[in-house]
């Protein structure tokens, strides 16, 4: 999990998450370890807020995605709430024609992101906007695999991201979602409700952890893979 600096004395702690702090504000680069080949490198911001850290769901979806349970290449793949682009750029360097997805403000780093790693790409990464639960007509027709990392956090965003996986989604999209499980405050619920709509209108199967990279993996951490419940004969 986070903070692995907890053991440090406190006065000294100050000083030093002080000087870390500055220095993760001018962007820090976060080395990601890949099966074939170097690793990818991400900039992150902490400026941005939450979407500008590689979180620890990123980290185990990106490297699910590289044990080859789902084929990616020349797939169309779409990321959801991108953040860095850590695990829409993994995808590429496995063969996927990726959009990365987030809000405007994020759009510079994840071209930044891009950029850095274009050299391991095999398939293709773009970035583009995407606000929860406005139109996603230009996103059509619908993706291969859509990816979603640590999406579920804010309750106000659960209607409009549900909006947006049932207009994003076609009867053969295989949605992968991958949650850090937390207990604090009001995020059990959040998650449930979550959960609750989303089985309205889509299976849900967790993959079980010994399916996830033997050493990027976390008993907290969930990868769910999700899919359009099918409609039979006329509604």
């Amino acid at each position: 999990g986070r903070g692995g600096s907890m053991g440090m004395r406190r006065s000294r702690a100050a000083s030093e998450s002080r000087r870390l702090r500055a220095a993760a504000m001018a962007g820090f680069v976060r080395e990601l370890e890949r099966r074939a080949g170097p690793a990818l490198r991400l900039e992150q911001r902490v400026a941005g807020g939450v979407g500008s850290v590689v979180w620890d769901a990123a980290l185990v979806l990106a490297k699910f995605l590289e044990t080859g349970a789902c084929p990616l290449a020349r797939r169309h793949v779409l990321e959801l709430g991108a953040g860095t682009g850590a695990v829409g750029i993994m995808a590429a360097t496995l063969g996927a024609n990726v959009t990365v997805t987030d809000l405007e403000e994020l759009q510079e780093l994840l071209m930044v992101n891009i950029e850095n790693n274009k050299h391991l790409v095999t398939g293709s990464v773009r970035a583009k906007v995407l606000k929860w639960g406005e139109d996603v007509t230009e996103f059509q027709p619908p993706p291969d695999y859509i990816l979603m990392a640590d999406c579920i956090y804010y309750e106000e965003s659960l209607e409009p991201l549900l909006k947006t996986l049932k207009d994003l989604t076609g009867p053969d999209t295989c949605v992968l979602c991958c949650y850090e499980q937390r207990t604090m405050g009001k995020n059990p619920e959040i998650e449930r409700k979550y959960f609750e709509l989303l089985q309205m209108d889509f299976e849900l199967e967790k993959i079980p952890l010994d399916r996830h990279d033997e050493e990027y993996r976390s008993e907290d951490i969930h990868i769910v893979n999700i899919h359009r419940k099918q409609t039979v004969g006329p509604q």
